[in-house]
């Protein structure tokens, strides 16, 4: 019988947020799969260092950050082919990803090119959204409030009239495009409703007014917005 590709979300950094479903399954892999830039570590695996069972086959994807898709899609497609192999010869594949693997994970890419072919599973995970969320003291919705969830590279008048149009806001992927992001929101009058959470659930995690925030972001960053007022109360 073919291997199963199992999807396994690691959270958002913490290795105490690592779900107890997502330890078991990592546990008692014997293949290993996970996303890494070239030529440098992964962070999906260094969240489950300790659970990777010694002995067990790694697979890197090496998966390079451009602004143009066609070098990441070829790093998935040659990965979908080595990890085919092995489900082929009968063994499962166990994919790590930060955060959820649907939730803007890099496992979405591969589930796309394998699993009209083998068995999925996938093992949800704590997301960026809900941890930054937690971090800065910030409910994200209530009621009937809706939420908008925006990617940072989209161009600023996209970004403008989607925030203008919404009632709360998570801009993800924040990086190097905080300067002009930040200006959007300047321009909307809603730089006080607006924080900022970089690296959440880790050592190193940043929560600050966006008003307060550096001049330079990491990628692992987001922006938090409420344009009403405090809806839980």
């Amino acid at each position: 019988m073919p291997g199963r590709l199992i999807g396994v979300g690691v959270g958002p950094g913490a290795p105490d947020l690592v779900t107890l479903r997502a330890a078991r399954v990592i546990g008692a892999a014997e293949v290993v799969a996970y996303p890494a830039l070239p030529g440098t570590g992964s962070f999906a695996r260094s969240i489950v260092a300790d659970l990777v069972p010694d002995g067990a086959e790694e697979i890197v994807i090496e998966v390079p950050m451009t602004r143009d898709r066609a070098p990441a899609q070829a790093a998935y497609d040659v990965a979908a082919e080595r990890i085919s192999a092995v489900l082929e010869g009968g063994r499962d594949v166990v994919v790590l990803c930060e955060g959820d693997p649907f939730f803007y994970g890099s496992f979405m890419y591969l589930h796309a090119r394998l699993s009209g072919g083998f068995a999925c599973e996938v093992v949800p995970g704590v997301t960026s959204l809900t941890a930054c969320a937690a971090v800065a003291g910030r409910p994200i919705v209530a009621r009937d409030e809706r939420l908008t969830v925006l990617p940072g590279p989209l161009p600023d008048e996209v970004l403008r009239e989607r925030i203008a149009g919404a009632e709360a806001v998570a801009i993800l992927k924040v990086g190097r495009h905080l300067a002009r992001i930040r200006s959007v929101i300047a321009g909307l009058g809603l730089t006080e409703r607006a924080v900022y959470v970089e690296r959440a659930s880790l050592p190193e995690q940043v929560v600050l007014p966006l008003f307060e925030a550096p001049a330079r972001a990491p990628y692992f960053s987001m922006i938090l917005l409420t344009k009403g007022g405090d809806p839980w109360l």
